[in-house]
């Protein structure tokens, strides 16, 4: 393949990873751009990412991934040395400021990532290239590469892509949960705490939803584990969507709302500091997320008991409970207070409070008199109406519908 196919064909291949922050969409034109991914970053923002595989070539049998071994598709990959060239170019023309460098398996996964890091090397050490590259370690890859990735990279990853050995196994045959991922985890784990100073943007893993008939619990219960003993920055989650000519071909799509919810409720495991116990009273009776009602309104309504909590009272925490306070309202929430009392929505809206969503859960001096002339509150009754997948898109950051 000529240079501009094998990168049209390689950053499509890439597509199904996700970069960190909120991904937004590639950049629509033209179309020599589209490999270019904007990642949304948390404190609010972007980075222009260039992200692409090595190789597409693949030994393993993902039936989720379009570079699965067997499936008809063109084969093409990079020499470490012009994928350099090229990042470096459009680095050079403030077309990318990052790397997001992943690659399909070829013969053995260490010779693949040895020819990644290679890539890494030659900006690090050639172009004396300082900014951020995210590197995917390879399920199966020898401690030595893991290493070295750790040395150059800014943040790694492994993906874990099923929440259990069982449902990894529908997947793939051939990959192995705790001897080929798992244990890549730890290596890197380990390697961070020997050196502070080793992938100071911290190790993720994501996990495909949908495909393995995994219910919501599966995931969440993996997350919790994986954040607590592996100590991972960040779990993604990527809603399936089949491919064409795959063992999976016939499984249908998950809804973008669910993947949308998984990350609500990771919100409220990693930032809000909910104890997974609790995260779990958002599961339905099949261990699933409900499509039609935020988490944190599931969790609130069945613990009625905690509620109304006084909003000039009330700890950080017990703020942080109430549908419609999320961490930096509650804050303020604290700040405000201490110099003086709160006693309407209209304070709490001015500290970005989502009050329709707060007041049936909150109470302070003269809110039973706004109530009686309030002909708001009664709203507060309805079902939450589904998001549409355009009001998806719309939203600014992964958490910022959770409070």
């Amino acid at each position: 393949m000529e240079l501009d196919d094998r990168l049209e064909t390689l950053s499509a291949a890439a597509q199904f990873d996700v970069c960190g922050g909120r991904e937004m969409r590639p950049l629509p034109s033209p179309s020599s751009l589209r490999f270019i991914h904007r990642a949304a970053l948390p404190g609010g923002g972007c980075v222009s990412l260039f992200k692409v595989l090595l190789t597409n070539s693949c030994v393993n049998d993902c039936g989720y991934c379009v570079n699965q071994v067997g499936r008809d598709v063109p084969r093409c990959g990079f020499q470490p040395d012009e994928l350099a060239r090229m990042f470096m170019d459009l680095q050079q023309r403030r077309l990318v400021t990052g790397l997001f460098l992943t690659s399909g398996i070829g013969q053995d996964p260490s010779r693949t990532m040895e020819a990644m890091i290679k890539v890494v090397e030659i900006l690090r050490y050639r172009y004396k290239f300082p900014g951020y590259v995210h590197l995917k370690i390879l399920p199966g890859a020898r401690f030595d590469c893991v290493e070295a990735g750790c040395k150059l990279a800014n943040r790694v990853s492994v993906n874990m892509e099923a929440p259990t050995v069982h449902h990894l196994a529908r997947l793939s045959r051939k990959k192995n949960l705790h001897e080929g991922i798992l244990e890549r985890m730890r290596w890197v784990k380990q390697l961070m705490a020997t050196n502070d100073k080793l992938v100071p943007s911290g190790q993720t893993t994501q996990f495909v939803v949908g495909a393995a008939g995994e219910a919501d619990r599966d995931i969440l219960r993996a997350t919790g584990a994986l954040y607590q003993e592996i100590g991972l920055r960040r779990v993604y989650y990527s809603a399936f969507h089949p491919i064409s000519h795959s063992r999976l071909e016939n499984v249908p799509p998950a809804p973008p709302l669910r993947e949308h919810r998984l990350y609500q409720s990771d919100w409220l495991l990693r930032v809000y500091g909910f104890a997974p116990g609790e995260v779990e009273l958002a599961l339905g009776a099949e261990g699933n997320l409900s499509l039609r009602k935020d988490p944190k309104l599931v969790i609130a309504q069945k613990q009625p008991w905690l509620f109304p909590v006084d909003i000039n009272r009330a700890s950080y925490n017990d703020l942080l409970r109430v549908p419609g306070i999320g961490p930096e309202s509650a804050k303020k929430i604290i700040d405000v207070r201490g110099e003086h009392s709160i006693d309407s929505l209209q304070q709490l809206r001015k500290m970005r409070v989502v009050t329709k969503r707060a007041a049936s859960y909150i109470r302070f001096h003269g809110m039973l008199e706004y109530e009686k002339q309030s002909s708001f509150l009664p709203l507060l009754e309805e079902e939450e109406k589904p998001l549409t997948l355009q009001e998806i898109l719309q939203i600014e950051g992964e958490g910022a519908l959770v409070c």
